[in-house]
């Protein structure tokens, strides 16, 4: 774990550096922006990417010292709010080489948190955005899980008019949270942070890789929890849960009565007991929970190739997904409750490294019968489902989300978040 001592100057350079190697932004969702800003996000570029960032020494989102660092950080808001704050922007598409009196004002924001030295308000290329103007707007990307392009677009634009009275308030509603996700952490965790849309593998507080994923819908919200691997499932059966047997599997049967061949869906009188046919069901008067719907292993299955199982009152599991390309897109609140991992394969191979009957070779074999096969997880990994819409690192960097569940104001940390209406 790095070594810690927060002051506004570390915080500072965290916030300056945060794109000193070239890296991706945590996250993007577009449910608390303007229409405009919204739609732009959606179309734009991807703004985050799975991979390996472990030889980037970077904190995790969440570690012992994070609560420190995050009083660290509301104190520096404090001090920013006490000053006036930041002045807001005006609406033009700033890029490197443009000059513009809006790029002194770009500069002046960019200076209030700490991207830009004060220095940099001096000079006759005041006025230009300079390689050092867009070096600042990456890192203030990077941190706010925003492509980070160094061009001012509709994103960046709504972004740096987020009042800093709304950023100190942002902090100070997940200070609680941070203490409460960070409480009994171990060695080797991973945290999934639902806002961010992101997902980080971590040892000793550094993190080893992230991945894009998808969480919950508005309507069928992804809870938070805290808990440990149990096992790894391969080819799993996929038990569908009354809810989505109600909302998704039986209408579209009514609709299409070869459905559930079409999707290898088994119905049984109740777990364990014998199979039924559906068509001599009438589904208009039996409640959905009455029978058990079970997917078998195979390329319709909703699970994919592989689940990772922990214990938990909400049902709920990290998996593979046969919609991979939902990966592609920014705003991915697309499940039902579940978390899909992006590039599923190199997730389960860090969590089953150096477990004997294990190797990476493995994976394509076990995944190639599709036959069941439940692996124990012997090592002791941490599971963190997270709702932070700002935190602050280790390392110095300050970074900030949407609230998309709209959870920010109650006091919310731990559980089932209430369904919420799409925007």
């Amino acid at each position: 774990m790095p070594s810690f001592n927060l002051t506004r100057r570390s915080l500072l350079a965290g916030l300056a550096s945060s794109l000193a190697a070239p890296a991706w932004a945590q996250g993007e969702q577009t449910a608390s922006l303007p229409a405009a800003a919204a739609k732009n996000a959606t179309q734009s570029k991807l703004a985050t990417r799975t991979g390996v960032v472990a030889d980037r020494n970077e904190s995790a989102m969440v570690t012992a010292g994070s609560g420190e660092a995050v009083e660290g950080a509301i104190a520096m808001y404090e001090e920013i709010v006490a000053q006036g704050g930041w002045r807001k922007l005006p609406n033009t598409k700033l890029e490197k080489g443009v000059k513009s009196k809006a790029v002194v004002q770009l500069r002046e924001r960019l200076v209030r948190e700490g991207y830009l030295d004060l220095e940099t308000l001096a000079g006759e290329a005041i006025s230009t955005l300079d390689d050092d103007v867009a070096r600042a707007l990456k890192s203030f990307q990077y941190n706010h899980g925003i492509y980070p392009s160094g061009r001012v677009d509709s994103r960046t634009y709504a972004a740096l008019n987020i009042p800093a009275e709304q950023r100190l308030f942002q902090l100070t509603e997940n200070l609680a949270r941070v203490r409460g996700y960070a409480e009994g952490l171990g060695e080797r965790n991973i945290l999934v942070n639902i806002p961010s849309l992101q997902l980080e593998t971590v040892e000793g507080g550094i993190v080893y890789a992230r991945h894009n994923v998808v969480c919950g819908k508005l309507e069928r919200p992804t809870p938070t929890l805290a808990s440990k691997v149990s096992d790894v499932t391969f080819n799993p059966y996929w038990n569908a849960p009354a809810s989505i047997v109600a909302r998704d599997i039986l209408p579209k049967f009514l609709e299409d009565p070869g459905y559930l061949d079409q999707m290898q869906i088994r119905v049984f009188d109740g777990v364990g007991g014998p199979e039924i046919d559906p068509r001599t069901v009438d589904w208009y008067s039996v409640p959905p929970d009455r029978y058990h719907f079970r997917q078998e292993p195979g390329e319709h299955n909703s699970l994919a190739t592989v689940k990772v199982n922990f214990a938990n009152k909400f049902m709920v599991y990290m998996h593979d997904t046969p919609h991979r390309e939902l990966f592609a897109q920014n705003a991915r609140f697309e499940s039902s409750g579940c978390v899909r991992v992006d590039q599923v394969r190199m997730f389960i191979d860090w969590i089953l490294a150096g477990q004997d009957g294990f190797d990476e070779a493995q994976f394509e074999m076990i995944t190639a019968t599709q036959e069941t096969h439940v692996m124990p997880v012997r090592s002791k990994i941490d599971v963190r489902f997270m709702y932070l819409t700002a935190w602050a690192t280790e390392d110095g960097r300050v970074n900030f989300r949407p609230d998309p569940y709209r959870l920010d104001g109650s006091g919310f940390v731990f559980g089932q978040p209430e369904p919420v209406a799409e925007m």
